[in-house]
């Protein structure tokens, strides 16, 4: 399968779904990654380009897409957001998308997910994914990321120039991370796991 994972900025993913994606991407699935914004909000935009390519690196993602946004610059951009999603979808046929949840402080990620709901009217299984802006985020699917824990640190931890921007002094986006999937893992009945809401997904029964 075609794995495609979408972020409106450089490590949304990585808090998002990167255990999940390593999942599949070690069952022998592809997974491409769609970066919609480049992040110059958060920092110097060469710098936070390389820190997401050194974490799809970690994540062995077979390869990166960049949508050329820019961070902040999302207001009024739908048809050209929809249609950069589409030519990646185009390219890869996606089985399984994961992307921003739509109720979320943040605005690109509200844009985003709006976005990506048209853009991914075609395909069956799209599901949103919690970062730490998302809002009344109560997830129905579970992915055990036990095995990935590890692995999912490591990655945000590429985010070098992010690890310590969460707005809250003495809190690191690591122990965001380790929080959050511990807390859904007791959702689940595991030690840690990721939540996703679901769009559409399809059993195969």
């Amino acid at each position: 399968m075609n794995i495609l994972a979408i972020g409106a900025h450089p490590d949304d993913i990585e808090i998002g779904c990167a255990g999940a994606i390593m999942k599949y991407r070690k069952s022998g699935h592809r997974v491409y990654l769609l970066i919609i914004s480049d992040g110059s909000m958060g920092g110097n935009v060469k710098i936070r380009r390389k820190e997401q390519e050194d974490a799809a690196r970690i994540m062995k993602v077979d390869k990166i897409f960049w949508g050329g946004f820019k961070d902040t610059g999302l207001e009024n951009k739908g048809k050209e957001l929809i249609d950069t999603i589409e030519g990646v979808l185009k390219k890869i046929k996606p089985t399984f998308i994961f992307v921003n949840y739509p109720k979320d402080t943040h605005q690109d990620h509200r844009l985003l997910a709006d976005a990506a709901i048209s853009a991914t009217r075609h395909t069956r299984n799209v599901l949103f994914y919690e970062v730490p802006t998302s809002v009344d985020f109560n997830p129905t699917v579970f992915v055990d990321i036990s095995k990935f824990m590890k692995k999912k640190v490591k990655a945000l931890t590429a985010h070098v120039s992010q690890v310590h921007r969460t707005n809250i002094e003495g809190l690191s986006i690591i122990e965001i991370a380790k929080s959050s999937a511990h807390f859904r893992g007791t959702h689940g009945r595991v030690k840690y796991a990721e939540g996703f809401i679901p769009l559409r997904l399809f059993m195969n029964v």
